[in-house]
């Protein structure tokens, strides 16, 4: 079983730097034991035969397989680039590199 101190409260707050009123010390030491404590019943109920898990549910990846398929060539892409340069596409230079 859990006791939450207003202290404890307080203390977690400063090095969360979260600034709290006297009156919320109380409050939150109420019901960060509450929660405190079914945690504590939710690891009571956890059995040794459950396997942990990151989710609830069944998650299926959406993605394609990384297969490789017929594509364009080179020359094809850049058939219709208003200004393809050496088997590249020629965009307009952002940068003051060479």
């Amino acid at each position: 079983m859990s006791n939450l101190s207003r202290e404890d409260v307080a203390h977690v707050a400063m090095l969360a730097r979260i600034q709290l009123e006297e009156h919320e010390l109380d409050t939150l030491a109420g019901q960060l034991d509450q929660i405190v404590g079914w945690v504590g019943q939710v690891n009571e109920v956890a059995a040794a035969d459950v396997p942990p898990m990151s989710h609830p549910l069944p998650l299926v990846n959406v993605t394609r397989p990384d297969e490789v398929r017929p594509s364009l060539s080179a020359e094809q892409a850049l058939a219709n680039a208003p200004d393809p340069e050496d088997g590249r596409f020629g965009v307009p230079r952002i940068l003051d590199e060479e």
